[in-house]
């Protein structure tokens, strides 16, 4: 069974939510670390009451990029970690060879027309929303050295539906998440054996 750290920036929902599928036996896996961006990062105390060990790696306490993912991958590397879930991470991470293929990331719409820097949360939904799209979704992906740039592993279409806000789309996208996250870690988990 693969040992897996969930990476947050800020409510820890989409971490949560792997927690429980692989506590439930739905998704192959042994959480092992919350590892958060900020201690701002309302999952911390989320993931830390839900027994999962936990670790604030601040992005300020760091010069660059590279040193700031460097720490990252040490502290998940300590707790024994093998692959890495992105679960609202809002950083930059550079990834280094050892563990290219080894991170996923979940989406909150199309990829890769509603993807790359700056598009994340709400921006996301405005975009599709102002490109006049009957469809949005949540695309899980491979983490390589570009935002939102990964082979596809999954997705999940959800319409737009007319006079939707922003926020109505929102939610129904953060619905689908909840569906496809597992889904997808666990065949990315199968195919990895």
């Amino acid at each position: 069974m693969k040992r897996v750290a969930f990476f947050i920036s800020g409510t820890g929902g989409n971490a949560l939510n792997l927690l429980r599928a692989c506590r439930e036996g739905r998704v192959p896996a042994l959480p092992v670390l919350g590892l958060a961006s900020t201690a701002k990062a309302a999952g911390v105390a989320r993931l830390e009451a839900e027994g999962l060990p936990t670790v604030v790696v601040a992005r300020k306490d760091f010069d660059s990029d590279e040193a700031f993912s460097d720490a990252c991958y040490r502290a998940a590397e300590a707790a024994g970690a093998e692959v890495i879930c992105l679960c609202g991470w809002l950083k930059k991470l550079a990834v280094p060879a050892r563990w290219e293929g080894r991170i996923l990331n979940i989406h909150p719409g199309p990829l890769p027309q509603f993807g790359g820097p700056g598009m994340y949360g709400m921006h996301v939904h405005r975009a599709v929303l102002a490109a006049g799209e009957g469809e949005s979704g949540a695309t899980v992906h491979v983490v390589d050295g570009e935002y939102d740039r990964g082979r596809i592993l999954d997705a999940e279409a959800v319409p737009v539906l007319p006079g939707d806000t922003p926020e109505d789309l929102q939610k129904r996208v953060y619905a689908a998440e909840m569906a496809l996250y597992p889904r997808a870690l666990a065949a990315y988990l199968k195919l990895s054996e």
